[in-house]
């Protein structure tokens, strides 16, 4: 079974050994919920090209993405280890395949190892830290910013720079109206930065992108090469 996962890929021959009878690959179909917050989470994924945000709902029915999951890490860890209850929800941003694993043999084959232990804490380190650069990001830079930092990371992730997002959904992952992703979106396509028709964008100009896009993309993407070498 080839491992694409970085995660899995950074794992000991030991680790590796003790998890992979466990593991099955699944297709992760785009808007799939894996689990809400409150659930029980049943299983651990490790995306291997399927994209994954992690969001927050309020009660008024409102939703923003708190942190982006692909080929770099593993969706429903914390839990598995600890309560089973997930803090947060996990929807598929863009489709693809993944590693499955129940999360019960996934904690098994973790706390057998202290190695194990210890990749995953780092991995929940590095997401923790892109929620707090998500945080500051909302607060503090312009729209346009964000959404550029929001279309790289979506392409390093899926690794193409044809990404099939509807405006409704890029309004909801970034907390902000249909109407104020429609202008930036338009203003980076007269720019020469992407192309965009409807529910698809092209990226055209990553230089460009990656110019206008704020801080945080280099933050988060520093974050992941310290931790696992990876984007």
């Amino acid at each position: 079974m080839p491992l694409t996962n970085a995660i899995l890929a950074s794992l000991s021959a030991g680790d590796s050994a003790a998890l992979r009878p466990y593991l099955r690959t699944v297709h992760l179909d785009s808007k799939t919920m894996l689990f809400e917050t409150g659930e029980t989470v049943q299983s651990v994924y490790f995306p291997t090209s399927a994209v994954v945000s992690l969001i927050l709902r309020l009660s008024t029915g409102e939703v923003t993405e708190s942190a982006m999951v692909g080929k770099d890490g593993v969706v429903g860890a914390p839990s598995a280890l600890d309560s089973n209850i997930a803090i947060n929800s996990a929807i598929v941003q863009l489709p693809g395949d993944a590693l499955v694993c129940a999360a019960n043999a996934f904690k098994g084959a973790v706390l057998q190892s202290q190695t194990f232990i210890s990749t995953i804490m780092r991995h929940e380190l590095t997401l923790f830290a892109q929620a707090q650069q998500s945080t500051a990001c909302m607060a503090n830079h312009d729209l346009e910013a964000r959404l550029c930092r929001w279309l790289l990371r979506a392409r390093d992730l899926w690794e193409s720079d044809h990404l099939p997002f509807t405006q409704e959904f890029l309004a909801d992952m970034l907390g902000v109206r249909r109407t104020s992703v429609t202008t930036v979106a338009h203003t980076l396509q007269r720019a020469g930065m992407i192309r965009y028709a409807r529910g698809k964008i092209q990226i055209v100009d990553v230089d460009g992108l990656q110019q206008a896009a704020c801080e945080c993309y280099k933050s988060i993407k520093d974050n992941y090469k310290r931790l696992f070498g990876t984007v």
